[in-house]
């Protein structure tokens, strides 16, 4: 583990602390605070959470806490750890937060507009939602999914009308353009791929966080309601195949390997994808743009196609 004095370049902030063995209590307090935080337990070391300003005011109040009921604690700024590469520990806080997803998702999908109480309840879920992804440090995969499934929930006809989840004509997206969110990842990588191969013959390819900002593009794997994205357990490559009718058996095949890669459910059992998301991620961290990152992926994804057909 290296460990820096001023925390320029420490991605980590890892909280180490003992308390006397009579304060069972106390511990427990502290235990659950750890837990709201979204911190990490690192073995025997102690617990982690990415460096920011909010997570360091968040331990060093721990660590007073701690001091008061006569334990010890420390707050150090963790440049590296050894054996656990910022790739693992990121992942390991992803894993961490899916049960938390996934509980929401049940109660969720349990809720009924005709029961007392709706109104109250989606509310509770919302903030749920909100605490969630507030510790959500780095994108877990269900996050996509708890949050289209809030949306359905409020606005359920808007989510089942018919023309607009169903099939549509290639002839209307031509010479389009198309939005989705920064820093894409395996699904928004392989649909832009499966847009300019299969769908619009001159696509133009834009970022934003909201695609109100870009009006009159097409959006594809954002958080609204409309354009392409997820839809019931199908990541937005597969609902772009499904609604252009795309039935190319090796893009199909692919369709189940960005599955996996991105609902991490193991539905099909496909580890491709799942190469390609880690190479991707390692170029998001080369700081190369938007655009560079799209067009690699793309390159990527056209080279598992033309292995799979040849």
């Amino acid at each position: 583990m290296t460990i820096t004095q001023d925390g320029r370049g420490a991605p980590w902030l890892l909280l180490i602390f003992t308390l006397p063995s009579n304060m069972a209590s106390e511990r427990v307090g502290i235990w659950r605070k750890l837990q709201r935080y979204g911190s990490l337990a690192l073995r025997n070391s102690g617990y982690v959470l990415p460096n920011s300003p909010a997570n360091q005011e968040r331990f060093e109040w721990l660590a007073t806490a701690v001091r008061g009921f006569k334990g010890e604690a420390s707050v150090l700024q963790v440049k590296a750890i050894d054996d656990l590469p910022s790739d693992i520990l990121k992942g390991k806080f992803r894993e961490l937060r899916k049960p938390d997803y996934e509980s929401l998702l049940r109660e969720i999908r349990g809720l009924k507009r005709s029961v007392p109480g709706f109104s109250t309840q989606l509310s509770r879920f919302k903030r749920r939602y909100e605490e969630i992804v507030e510790i959500d440090f780095f994108e877990c995969s269900l996050k996509t999914q708890a949050g289209m499934a809030l949306r359905n929930a409020e606005h359920p006809i808007e989510a089942t009308v018919a023309p607009r989840r169903g099939k549509v004509k290639k002839s209307e997206y031509q010479n389009r353009a198309w939005v989705t969110r920064p820093r894409p990842g395996i699904d928004r990588v392989s649909s832009a791929w499966l847009i300019s191969r299969f769908i619009d013959a001159r696509p133009t390819f834009l970022f934003a966080a909201d695609s109100s900002a870009q009006p009159e593009a097409v959006p594809y794997d954002m958080y609204q309601d409309y354009g392409f994205g997820h839809e019931g357990e199908n990541c937005t490559f597969e609902t772009l195949c499904r609604r252009f009718g795309i039935s190319d058996k090796s893009v199909l095949s692919i369709s189940k390997a960005i599955h996996d890669a991105d609902l991490e459910d193991g539905k099909f059992g496909r580890s491709e994808g799942m190469v390609v998301n880690q190479i991707l991620r390692g170029w998001a961290k080369q700081d190369v743009s938007d655009d560079e990152l799209l067009s690699r992926g793309i390159q990527l994804i056209e080279g598992l196609y033309r292995s799979i057909r040849d």
